[in-house]
């Protein structure tokens, strides 16, 4: 019995005097273990799906633009003097011919006074010269005078007839000036803009001063909106358009596009288009002048498979999904996952909207869900992509 005691004893005493030998041993057959066992032991990836859904799509650009009449004439004045009476004011309706101002017609009516005076002496001139002209034929055939002197005369009598016409065109011009002196409308239509005031002194010596601007028909009118040349190949004339004001929160307008302009133009280096959208207007309810914010449908698609924008903005499938097929990129294949299966299924995109993208698929069913990563990913791509980082 002591013999078994003394040998434990020694056995004890020995582990105690060989423990770190021990220890590391079992550390070293414990890694030996984990490194044959535990990476044979995959962990089952945690995927992050998003929804495919079943539902409509519309494709729309949008802009802003400002309400005018489709048709704008402004009045101007020919001739200058002072304001002697205005007949219209703001939102008057007028008809064509209607007396809108009249200018103070006293120096007009001098200079008509003058060119009639001097006129009259001319024609005096004239009848003169004639009969000069007649006297003196009749000499020369006789033998009375020489020929010099009767062409004399002849060229005195056509001189007299040219300066009678010219002194004829510069009444006629006094004239014409003076009814000018009366402004009249030339459209039928409402004023929208007056821009003198009685007593004001109109001058038109270098260029014609407006006065009024005349709307012809403000049932009809029109918005000039600015589109970017990055939508305007979607633009097309006869498009449907929707459109908004301030003034009428709650209700929604329609429009019709009627013009593309190919003149282009820069605003803040980006390129823009004119595009012109014709507006019934029969209850009078816009006003011109007012902001539009104009929707113009490009197209929709109805009852189609469909996801967020985001779902599609993976570049590649090596990284996220193992055993990927070579051939199936998220440019041409999307990974589904269909419940507990991982599968690839060819596809296009449709129509496309700031949110949503059309998926163009056969192969797609109810409660699929698209794979867009893994739990627990780290991307090694710093560029960032449109909607940021992958």
């Amino acid at each position: 019995m002591e013999e078994k005691q003394a040998l434990y004893k020694r056995f004890f005493m020995w582990i105690w005097r060989k423990k770190w030998w021990i220890l590391l041993g079992a550390i070293i057959i414990l890694l030996v273990i984990w490194m044959t066992v535990g990476f044979h032991i995959k962990k089952k990836k945690k995927y992050i799906t998003i929804d495919i859904t079943r539902g409509d799509i519309t494709q729309t650009v949008t802009a802003t633009g400002e309400i005018q009449p489709v048709n704008t004439v402004n009045v101007g004045s020919q001739v200058s003097g002072t304001i002697e009476d205005i007949f219209v004011d703001y939102n008057s309706h007028v008809a064509q011919g209607d007396i809108l101002l009249t200018i103070e017609p006293s120096v007009l009516k001098s200079s008509v006074d003058e060119a009639k005076a001097t006129l009259d002496s001319a024609k005096s001139e004239l009848k003169y010269s004639q009969s000069e002209y007649g006297r003196n034929k009749t000499l020369y055939a006789d033998g009375f005078i020489s020929r010099a002197e009767m062409e004399k005369s002849q060229t005195t009598y056509e001189q007299a007839k040219q300066a009678v016409n010219k002194l004829q065109y510069s009444y006629d011009r006094a004239v014409t000036n003076l009814g000018y002196a009366t402004i009249t409308s030339p459209v039928n239509g409402t004023v929208i803009s007056r821009k003198v005031d009685k007593g004001q002194t109109v001058a038109a010596s270098f260029q014609t001063p407006d006065l009024f601007e005349i709307a012809e028909d403000l049932s009809k009118m029109q918005i000039e909106t600015a589109v970017s040349e990055a939508d305007i190949g979607m633009i097309v004339e006869g498009q449907n358009v929707t459109f908004t004001v301030d003034a009428y929160p709650n209700q929604t307008f329609d429009g019709v596009v009627r013009q593309i302009r190919l003149s282009p133009t820069t605003v803040s280096n980006v390129v823009v288009y004119t595009v012109v959208i014709d507006v019934d207007n029969s209850d009078l309810r816009l006003m011109p002048g007012m902001t539009a914010f104009v929707t113009v449908v490009v197209a929709n698609a109805k009852d189609i498979w469909k996801t967020k924008n985001s779902g599609l903005l993976i570049r590649s499938y090596k990284n996220i999904i193992d055993n990927a097929p070579e051939d199936a990129t998220p440019q041409t294949h999307l990974a589904i996952k269909r419940d507990e299966d991982i599968i690839f299924v060819p596809y296009k995109k449709g129509l496309t909207t700031p949110t949503e993208t059309q998926i163009i698929s056969d192969e797609i069913k109810p409660d699929d869900k698209l794979i867009i990563g893994f739990t627990g990913q780290v991307s090694t791509n710093k560029s960032t992509m449109r909607g940021g980082p992958m």
